[in-house]
């Protein structure tokens, strides 16, 4: 984890100091909050600070640490190592979208969704209790915390990492 922690306050130094005179967006959102050091570090090994501090729009489905933590003990390390970084990257592209999706522009019921990683989709079910996104591996994440506005689009914070794999069952 000391590995992890260092990229994590060096991403948010390099942020903090580069972006310092411009409007939050996205990533200056997600670094500026410690809940999302681990996904920070993660898009800072990815090389993919740059693309989402672009003008988007981007939606994103930020996860919390505690849900990179619940992932399989060595995952986020493994993931971290710079040869497998096209891994990492798939992952997190699973997690955006190239539009502007506001909690109110998601439709009720279940329907497709196609994050940036072209080959893949995600079910989005949206119902009274709240919104929840199925994955690859069938699992569901949730929204817990809905329409963080920045510049440049949307975060949704998710309490699960979603994984790409197969094309989840959307009814």
């Amino acid at each position: 984890m000391t590995k992890l922690k260092s990229l994590a306050v060096a991403a948010a130094a390099t942020l903090t100091f580069a972006t310092a005179a411009n409007a939050a967006n996205i990533v200056e959102i997600a670094a500026g909050d410690d809940r999302f050091s681990t996904l920070v570090a993660a898009v800072t090994a990815a090389d993919l600070v740059e693309t989402l501090q672009g003008p988007g729009p981007f939606t994103v489905f930020a996860p919390l640490n505690d849900a990179f933590a619940a992932l399989p003990e060595g995952t986020v390390a493994t993931l971290l190592q710079p040869d497998n970084k096209d891994q990492l990257t798939s992952v997190l592209l699973y997690h955006v979208d190239d539009r502007n999706l506001t909690a109110e522009m998601i439709p009720t019921g279940s329907n497709y969704f196609k994050p940036i990683l072209q080959t893949e989709r995600m079910c989005i079910t949206k119902d009274d209790s709240g919104v929840s996104i199925a994955d690859g591996t069938g699992s569901i994440a949730n929204v817990v915390i809905a329409n963080i506005k920045a510049d440049n689009g949307v975060i949704h914070v998710i309490d699960k990492v979603l994984l790409p794999g197969t094309r989840p069952a959307c009814h």
